[in-house]
């Protein structure tokens, strides 16, 4: 989302795929480089360089270089080429106008970790525990119902008795088929652990998303609806509100939590920018944010939570959306005017964020209309 000259609109047409709308030349930037062989310098052509959680990439020429128009703001760009290992580089608009230079390193056989080993691959891992990974890691929201996995047969399933710990993994992305939000998901799944102690599930990987075809007009209406439902209230929404110092007007309460006896309370901030520790970086058009708390309770209060999670979680509030915010480390997180931030191993959330799973993912590319439409 920032700027450069009209000549590169015909550039972004060949790159984003399908992105919602083109909008102004100034909401965009681009960033060029070339991938080559570790060592030798050779290019390397047709590897594939793609912004995660977005719509947008594409390959590599003969020589090893490409090309990408990106809306403004921060992504994580990944460059991958078969029998290499993967790279990875953060870059937002100051990257615009120098070339990033990859370079892949051939992959090793690498060894299964030695906890996985001892446990043991489950032959029969998806009749036993595919149920609980769809629950945790599609979601069980509305959407959901229309999202499947097309490529099962490639998930592993590893069960260590002596942590009642559940491993998933995938030597190659999952297809995920979004019926319901019109998008189809490349996840590249490093690990999806479900601690049975504690009933908690977290995974780690990153989506790449294209944009679904169809000439039913209904059906688009249909994939713009729920994509706006699916935003409004989202971890995506609150970033950017945040961002732009907007969070009243886009619904957002922020409050403290605080411990009354054994209890957890909410408490109420005179001025939530202050207490999120809010800082604007004008030369990087970065946000970065650093609360004195490690808990931050975020309140949506346009949108009641959906009646299956009020059913699910009894002792929730059922007229407000609420979520929190932990912040496992000192150091203060960076934010991105698009919504991207990041260390997002900083963070961990909870409650209504935590219902709300791949089925109701958006890309970090979307942009939501809805505001427009109604002014």
């Amino acid at each position: 989302m920032k700027k450069y000259k009209s000549y590169l609109l015909l550039v972004m047409v060949a790159f984003v795929f399908g992105t919602q709308t083109m909008q102004a030349q100034s909401s965009y930037y681009i960033i060029t480089g070339k991938v080559l062989q570790e060592g030798t310098g050779q290019p390397l052509q047709a590897a594939s360089v793609v912004a995660q959680q977005t719509t947008i990439g594409t390959a590599t020429d003969a020589e090893g270089r490409f090309r990408l128009a990106l809306p403004n703001g921060g992504y994580d760009v990944s460059v991958s080429f078969t029998g290499y290992q993967v790279m990875e580089r953060r870059v937002n608009n100051t990257d615009a106008g120098q070339e990033i230079l990859f370079e892949l390193s051939p992959k090793e056989k690498e060894l299964t970790a030695v906890s996985v080993v001892a446990s043991g691959e489950l032959k029969n891992g998806w009749e036993k525990y595919g149920s609980l990974f769809l629950d945790e890691f599609i979601g069980k929201t509305e959407n959901s119902r229309q999202c499947r996995i097309l490529n099962t047969q490639d998930l592993k399933f590893y069960f260590s008795r002596k942590r009642n710990r559940l491993k998933v993994m995938a030597d190659v992305p999952l297809e995920v088929q979004n019926e319901a939000l019109g998008y189809t998901i490349k996840y590249t799944l490093d690990s999806f652990v479900h601690e049975y102690a504690s009933g908690v599930s977290l995974f780690t990987g990153y989506p790449v998303f294209e944009e679904m075809k169809t000439d039913s007009t209904n059906i688009k209406a249909q994939w713009k609806l729920r994509r706006e439902l699916a935003y409004e209230g989202s971890i995506l929404h609150f970033m950017r509100a945040l961002y732009s110092r907007s969070l009243d007007d886009e619904g957002f309460d922020v409050q403290v939590m605080t411990k009354a006896g054994n209890r957890d309370t909410a408490l109420r901030a005179k001025d939530p920018y202050a207490l999120l520790g809010y800082h604007k970086n004008d030369s990087l058009n970065t946000v970065s944010i650093q609360p004195q708390s490690p808990d931050i309770a975020v309140i949506y209060t346009i949108e009641k939570p959906a009646i299956a999670y009020i059913k699910g979680n009894p002792g929730q509030p059922k007229d407000i959306q609420f979520s929190v915010i932990g912040f496992l480390s000192k150091d203060p997180v960076t934010i991105e005017q698009n919504g991207f931030y990041y260390e997002q191993s900083d963070i961990i959330l909870r409650n209504y964020w935590t219902w709300e799973k791949i089925a109701d993912m958006l890309p970090y590319d979307y942009i939501d209309t809805s505001a427009e439409a109604t002014d």
